[in-house]
């Protein structure tokens, strides 16, 4: 299908392409991303917006002004990376070790700089304003709450809706997935040490093995999660690090397991935490061991607005085609803290398709140190952020 915003996004694809091998190159982590932050500055410096940068992060935030009354939309893109290095032997590939943009936030940025080409070009027709969230520490550092907490939503010109975009290669190019309801889950950091009392590898009975006791926990914590928790309002219980030990014939004194709880309602959130603690201090209790149950609650459950999330669906269809949109027919485990500003917004996150071209099978997902992205979708997903902001004006008009 070609349209004229589509037709102007692909256009500008050398450009979004370019950039993001740019910031792909020289991935930042956490909320201090001065270079990234740098990059975006001087790609927006042409345009006629207003462009501010935070205090207490790296963050952009710029505003285009229509030439027409109406609402504001917020538009959004992460910037951050991820620490794990990049095998996948891309000519543009990470220069900084240990570090690598295995999420798509490089693409994050490259479509919402895109988007604001667009939409500085059709001034004229934009009702309102659009407030383009450019932020940083996405990755567990709480990004979107910092700049909420330095007024991104303040004043009189607050955003009427919000929407964001999040690349994923297990979906075809260039395809647009979006659902009402729950899209992402809420997080908890597992963090379990278990105490025992240290002795020779050689003599377990005189002393408290806490490896054998931290095992058994996570062998429960799988029964646990399948065997308490409703199968229709689900949880996920990952122990993804188990640490313990100083050498071959030590017993050591304490072992740590740490991993995520993942769930989608607040019920089954806190049903999950009062269970981990229970199973963890039960279990150690037995065998004479001691645990300290450290369970932090991270993001939200992303909840996307139904009618935000029907338009953002319907905006996808007309600059792409309606065989370029999916509607999911289940949320996923992955965390957002795109749902901070969801939960003050009536706003929705749509999934876009980067599945490489040719590959057969299963693909190396976000978070992969091999994963790659298909950049033939860039232009997808600038045509649907200036496609979204552009028609907003008129489809709340028409809704009430």
């Amino acid at each position: 299908m070609s349209t004229p915003l589509l037709t102007e996004a692909q256009a500008l694809a050398p450009m979004a392409v370019a950039l993001r091998r740019q910031i792909h190159a020289y991935p930042e982590l956490g909320l201090e991303l001065p270079r990234t932050q740098e990059v975006i500055v001087d790609a927006l410096a042409r345009l006629p917006l207003r462009v501010t940068t935070g205090n207490d992060c790296t963050s952009v935030v710029a505003v285009l002004e229509g030439e027409q009354p109406g609402p504001t939309v917020l538009l959004r893109g992460d910037m951050d990376a991820l620490p794990l290095p990049e095998q996948n032997g891309l000519p543009f590939a990470s220069e900084v070790d240990g570090a690598m943009h295995a999420c798509g936030h490089d693409a994050h940025v490259a479509m919402l700089v895109g988007a604001a080409h667009v939409l500085a070009d059709h001034r004229a027709e934009l009702a309102g304003r659009v407030l383009f969230m450019f932020q940083p520490g996405e990755e567990g550092h709480a990004g979107a709450r910092v700049m909420l907490r330095e007024g991104l939503l303040d004043g009189p010109d607050s955003p009427a809706a919000a929407f964001a975009l999040h690349t994923t290669p297990t979906m075809r190019a260039g395809v647009v997935g979006c659902r009402r309801g729950p899209l992402m889950a809420a997080t908890n950091t597992l963090r379990i040490r278990v105490v025992g009392r240290g002795g020779h590898a050689s003599m377990p009975h005189d002393a408290v093995d806490p490896i054998t006791v931290a095992a058994e926990i996570v062998t429960a914590l799988q029964s646990f999660v399948t065997r308490r928790v409703n199968a229709f309002d689900p949880a996920v219980v990952t122990v993804a690090k188990f640490t313990a030990g100083t050498a071959v014939n030590v017993i050591p004194e304490d072992a740590l397991i740490e991993g995520t709880i993942r769930t989608f309602s607040d019920k089954t959130r806190t049903d999950v935490v009062d269970g981990v603690v229970r199973l963890a201090q039960g279990i150690a209790g037995a065998h004479g061991c001691a645990a300290e149950v450290d369970l932090a609650r991270g993001y939200p459950v992303t909840i996307n607005n139904d009618s935000m999330a029907d338009y953002l669906l319907s905006a996808a269809g007309r600059v792409l085609g309606d065989d370029a949109t999916r509607t999911m027919p289940t949320p996923v485990m992955g965390a957002e803290d795109f749902s901070f500003v969801l939960h003050k917004v009536p706003g929705a996150m749509a999934f876009l398709g980067t599945r490489p071209d040719g590959v057969d099978g299963p693909v190396a997902p976000n978070h992969s140190n091999k994963m790659l992205l298909n950049e033939d979708a860039l232009a997808a997903g600038i045509a649907v952020h200036a496609t979204a902001a552009l028609g907003f004006a008129a489809a709340a008009e028409s809704a009430g």
